[in-house]
């Protein structure tokens, strides 16, 4: 999200977005939004050209990963796209996820979720962010990808708002393909996504993938694409470039949710090649064998030792084969080389941590914060913070992070008592204090909302 003027501003909309999103309405169904450094840089990358042939700004707009094996893609506000990790699956061709991504960014740069943010109120449509930023099961310390889930959730109103009406589909298709011209992408890719949703009216509501539900697919809509696409021709590109992010995003992605045995199946045992290494190293390392992870995961930074994603993956798998020095090692390599990304950070301040001397807890504890201060809406991140701030004897500032972490999950009773804790410990005023405040107003209201 935007930067905020402040911590204390940045905390008290955060956590305001989670009460409104406590209040508005019962969950239907229960989602898992995916954080990993390395696949949102390659998205990123495949969306560059598209963000920036709309207008938009590169370092403004995230994609994010949905766990989930149906087809959908969706904006919520004006700086994120999400992307279902089943639909990621079935694009065949780079070309293919441009062309959703360019879509989604149609809706972004056309204002279409600014009239619907006018029509359904500014409050409830900050509410779907954080129902997608809530975060039980990294808070919970399982490891997913490079660094955890989050696990988030949307109701039967989030649908609705989700919905596009036909004429904000066409108006995006359009747009779409004009994007993907400029950005050197075959237009005709966008047929090809849709084709994939034909028939999809003739199912019931319960068995249609989500995006045929959201994005609305005529006939009338089809032969319209087919002949937008038709009247423009790309503009020189690099689609080498694009082969090389969606194959390492597909690669990062299957490997850590598929079985690793059919994984390790899917690639020659001989194979050196990037893709190759770096999706048996993760592969060896869910089976666990760590010893067949790190010889794979060790020949991919000596071919790419400038890649930090390359150094965090070996960070983590070092971490959690129990060798923690090594894995500060290459986690303080993978930050030297990308030292403002937060989910490195974040890392790095889990290996600090595990291995637990006076001088690698004071180490962590300056790395987490700088986490925070990065992307505080990473939970995992908060509980391994409050224990770095217990570990130097900030007994306050451990029961804010605690707090916080868990009004990221919901868990609105357990955070006012963890933020009335952190108030009576910190100074009045402090800005410990003040986060500790908008916790307890917070939770506060979540407590008269079930009342209602």
């Amino acid at each position: 999200m935007a930067a905020m003027k402040s911590t204390r501003i940045h905390t008290l909309l955060q956590v305001g977005i989670l009460v409104v999103s406590l209040v508005w309405g019962s969950v239907a169904a229960a989602q898992t939004l995916i954080r990993d450094a390395e696949i949102e840089r390659s998205l990123k990358e495949l969306a560059r050209p598209m963000i920036t042939a709309a207008g938009l700004s590169p370092n403004r707009i995230k994609i994010m990963v949905i766990q989930d094996s149906r087809l959908n893609a969706f904006v919520i506000d004006s700086q994120h796209v999400f992307l279902h990790s089943g639909l990621i699956n079935r694009m065949k061709t780079p070309a293919e996820l441009q062309a959703v991504i360019a879509h989604e960014l149609a809706h972004i740069a056309n204002g279409h979720l600014t009239q619907r943010a006018a029509n359904l109120g500014a409050a409830r449509n900050a509410a779907m962010l954080g129902l997608l930023l809530s975060a039980a099961t990294a808070a919970s310390g399982e490891i997913a990808a490079a660094g955890g889930i989050v696990a988030g959730s949307y109701n039967s109103a989030f649908r609705v708002f989700l919905s596009h009406t036909r004429a904000e589909e066409s108006s995006a298709d359009q747009s779409a393909i004009r994007y993907m011209a400029s950005a050197g992408v075959d237009p005709k890719a966008m047929v090809e996504v849709l084709n994939l949703f034909r028939g999809q009216d003739a199912l019931t509501p319960n068995r249609r993938d989500p995006y045929a539900s959201s994005h609305p697919l005529t006939e009338d809509r089809l032969r319209a694409v087919k002949g937008y696409a038709a009247g423009y021709k790309a503009r020189d590109g690099n689609p080498q470039s694009s082969a090389y992010w969606f194959a390492r995003t597909r690669a990062k992605l299957g490997a850590f949710l598929g079985n690793p045995t059919s994984t390790l199946r899917r690639v020659k045992k001989n194979d050196t090649s990037e893709i190759a290494l770096l999706t048996k190293a993760v592969a060896y390392h869910r089976m666990p064998k760590p010893a067949e992870a790190i010889k794979n995961v060790n020949a991919l930074t000596a071919k790419r030792p400038k890649d930090p994603y390359y150094q965090e993956l070996k960070g983590q798998i070092l971490l959690e084969s129990g060798q923690a020095k090594a894995a500060v090692a290459a986690y303080a390599r993978a930050v030297n080389l990308a030292p403002s990304q937060p989910l490195i950070l974040s890392g790095y301040g889990r290996a600090l941590l595990a291995v637990n001397t006076r001088d690698s807890n004071a180490k962590a504890l300056d790395v987490l914060i700088k986490a925070r201060a990065r992307d505080p809406q990473d939970p995992r991140m908060l509980r391994d913070l409050a224990v770095a701030y217990a570990k130097a004897g900030n007994n306050g500032m451990a029961s804010v992070a605690t707090a916080e972490r868990y009004a990221l999950v919901r868990r609105m009773k357990d955070a006012g008592i963890h933020a009335k804790r952190a108030a009576g410990l910190l100074p009045r005023g402090s800005s410990g204090w003040n986060r500790a405040q908008d916790v307890i107003r917070a939770s506060d209201i979540a407590a008269k909302g079930k009342k209602r």
